[in-house]
């Protein structure tokens, strides 16, 4: 019997919660049978959503929480206070192994904090990274920390190196994956003290293999597989990248739209044009996983479409057949996990 990946997915987190988050959580196992989701949230509001659509029954279930983390609330205090919230009881599911992961579109900062705090670190890492995919030329990027800890130390970027090739090797299947540190220019003296300080240490780090200094505008023509950085410069590449990635793709196709000429030019190459619009669409690629913790935890972001949703739930399945936190600790961590 195929073996299922257990997801818990927070259905009340996000801008689009509870519809497009159920709407993505039917598609991912109507898309695929290896998985199994678990909808926490508000039971009437979730199962008002499942009844408009097909789906195996023992597929998806519901567990019902009371509480829900809002968006704006100080994100140690919602872990603290919110105990029977879809995120925080998503969150110890996965602690006590009663889910391989969990995917929330809701509160960055209360998921941050609970990744610590309630499912643990694995022994020896610093600091989880948040690490989402980008698109590129070549196919995709990893951009490790997209805003997990916008102050950082030398030895972070190190194992945010480290976890990164990890990552890209073996989810993404990229043999020794290409690792560069995002800086101002490519001469070795350039950039803050972060960077000059992080610099000879990637170079001297086994396990990766460092190219160097990468800018900005080299990261969309695919310079490198693992972009490295602390999460203040990382989630402003990330939200950039967002917004022009959306843009470009709504002005290409107004711009296709806009005469009959184009619309016929538009005919003739609509597969081609379908499938090199949807390479550079960034909710193709799933969420961001939170590297480090004990347990698989996926940021979506808060407007996160049905789609999102569904990669960001597969992207689950990979993570855990190839046993990524099993190589972090080979290669990072020491002994027992932290708690």
């Amino acid at each position: 019997m195929e073996e299922k990946v257990r997801v818990v997915v927070d259905a009340m987190g996000g801008d689009n919660a509870p519809g497009e988050i159920v709407k993505g959580a039917v598609d991912a196992v109507n898309s695929r049978g290896d998985i199994e989701v678990i909808l926490t949230g508000r039971q009437d509001r979730i199962e008002a959503e499942l009844a408009k659509y097909t789906y195996g029954s023992d597929r998806i279930r519901v567990v019902h929480c009371e509480q829900v983390i809002e968006t704006a609330e100080p994100p140690v205090q919602a872990i603290s206070r919110k105990k029977n919230s879809s995120m925080v009881v998503g969150m110890n599911m996965v602690k006590h192994g009663e889910a391989d992961a969990i995917v929330s579109a809701g509160n960055s900062g209360a998921l941050l904090v609970g990744g610590q705090t309630v499912v643990g670190r694995i022994r020896g890492v610093e600091r989880p990274a948040l690490a989402p995919l980008i698109p590129t030329e070549d196919g995709v990027a990893l951009l490790i920390d997209a805003g997990a800890n916008v102050d950082a130390r030398p030895s972070h970027l190190v194992q945010f190196a480290q976890m990164g090739s990890i990552y890209m090797e073996d989810v993404i299947g990229i043999r020794q994956p290409r690792t560069a540190i995002l800086n101002i220019g490519a001469e070795e003296e350039k950039g803050n003290a972060l960077v000059r300080e992080t610099y000879p240490l990637l170079q001297s780090c086994e396990g990766i293999h460092f190219n160097g200094s990468i800018e900005a505008r080299e990261i969309p023509h695919g310079g490198a597989d693992v972009i490295v950085c602390d999460g203040f410069a990382g989630n402003i590449v990330l939200k950039l990248y967002e917004g022009l990635s959306s843009t470009l793709l709504k002005k290409v196709k107004q711009g296709m739209m806009s005469s009959l000429r184009s619309k016929i030019g538009a005919l003739l190459i609509q597969n081609a044009l379908r499938e090199t619009l949807r390479s550079f669409d960034v909710s193709e690629y799933g969420g961001a996983p939170l590297l480090g913790c004990k347990g698989l935890l996926v940021k979506t972001h808060g407007s996160a479409s049905a789609n999102d949703v569904k990669n960001s739930i597969i992207q689950c399945v990979t993570f855990k057949q190839q046993g990524i936190n099993d190589r972090i600790r080979e290669h990072i961590g020491r002994g027992r996990d932290r708690g």
